[in-house]
This record gives C-alpha cells, structure tokens and sequence, in this order.
C-alpha cells in the first residue's frame, strides 16, 4: 500500500498563463511550502519521452514523473504546479486549485510568451471549454476543488490570502497594509 502525505500538499493547475508559477511562488515565500514546476522537474531531470515541434514542449514521461516525486511529495508540504492533473495519485493533495483567466487576459499574456499561434489558439480553447476545471472535477474529491479567479494582481494577492487561510498559516502583513494612511486635510 502506498504511503500518504505527512504534510499538506496542494496542487495548482489551470490552462498556461493563468498564472500558477507567479501565484506558487508567492505562496511558496510566504507559506515555506516547497513550489515543484512541474515543467522544470521534466527538463532538469530528463522525464519525458522527446520534444513535441507543434507545441513547442517536452512530451512528459508520466510514470517517470511520478516515480521521481513519490518521496518528495510522501514528505509532503508541496506546492506543485502544472496545466494538467489527472495523471497524479489522488492521495497526494488535500487541495487542487485551478486558475482561470479572461481569455482577453489569457490571450495577452500567451502572446507575450511569443506562443506559436497553434499553441496559442489551442490553450484559449481549453480555457473556453474549462479543460483544466473539468479534468480537476473528474480526478479529483469534489470537496477538494478550488476554482479561482486569477486576472489581476489584486486576484491573486486575493489568492495568496485565501490559501494561507486554508493552510492555517498566520497571516503575515503586506508592506502596505502597515503603511500609515495620511489624512486629508479639512
């Protein structure tokens, strides 16, 4: 029988450029939660099965994949980030977040990835049809889905508080939040 997580993990998908690196990071810094980039993991340790030329990615060895983070994530306190879900054991997470963007705010950002337009156009079609939400729904306790808005930075400071919260991590105060607001003057 496998194992089960000693600590909170929580995984973060959602279609590319929702924003789940930018938002793991920040959660990362302030929760001591170890970010896994799933896509990094593939490249630095060589998990995958070759280069997809249409997508412009490494096709990801799955088992491999899996293999190489059972221990990590037994250990648990991991915040792992990817577009697709489906292919983790469910025992790994107590929480699946999935990001969802605009597609104006989608289309923006992936164009400034200088996306190819296949990619492009086959990414916003996945935000449209709500591919990650439905493979997150389909792969997971409904209980443990959490679907967030993330178009803005006022999102996922948003974002950022509200997982702390599930995480039960007291709250450290943002630089403005300490600011002294000055008065006006009558």
């Amino acid at each position: 029988t496998m194992a089960e997580p000693r600590g909170k993990n929580v995984m973060v998908t959602g279609t590319p450029g929702t924003g789940k690196t930018a938002l793991c990071a920040r959660l990362a810094e302030r929760s001591g939660l170890r970010h896994i980039n799933i896509g990094d993991w593939v490249r630095e340790k060589g998990l995958h099965t070759g280069w997809d030329e249409a997508f412009q990615c490494h096709e990801i060895d799955e088992d491999a994949l899996c293999d190489a983070l059972e221990e990590t994530m037994v250990a648990g306190g991991c915040l792992v980030d990817h577009h697709g879900c489906d292919f983790f054991p469910e025992r790994w997470f107590h929480l699946v977040v999935v990001l969802r963007a605009d597609n104006g705010v989608l289309y923006e950002r992936l164009h400034q990835r200088k996306y190819p337009q296949k990619k492009l156009e086959e990414n916003i079609d996945a935000e449209i049809m709500q591919v990650c939400l439905e493979e997150a729904h389909e792969s997971y306790q409904p209980a443990i889905v959490m679907e967030l808005q993330s178009d803005t930075v006022e999102d996922q400071d948003r974002n950022v508080d509200r997982l702390l919260a599930w995480l039960g991590q007291a709250q450290a105060p943002r630089p403005e939040q300490g600011a002294k607001r000055s008065r006006r003057a009558a």
